[in-house]
């Protein structure tokens, strides 16, 4: 995946940074496994895994705060 997709880290809102945030997880999943068969055989066992998605929730509070530094928190 050597596509240009992430232009900047500037959202309008904290709305859309936590969106772009949940891209990002997203992303680096798809990164680190770009065969897509292989992530949906995979989807029931980490989607009815509480650990497995509270590790999920990590990762997307992680890069929210990473958004929400990039755009001073939103502060005028």
């Amino acid at each position: 995946m050597a596509d240009t997709w992430l232009t900047s880290l500037i959202t309008a809102t904290p709305q859309e940074g936590f969106e772009l945030a949940i891209t990002l997880s997203r992303r680096g999943v798809k990164y680190t496994q770009p065969d897509a068969q292989v992530l949906h055989k995979l989807r029931p066992e980490y989607s009815n895994d509480a650990h497995e998605l509270t590790a999920a929730s990590q990762v997307i509070a992680t890069n929210f705060q990473t958004v929400a530094a990039a755009n001073n928190y939103w502060r005028k």
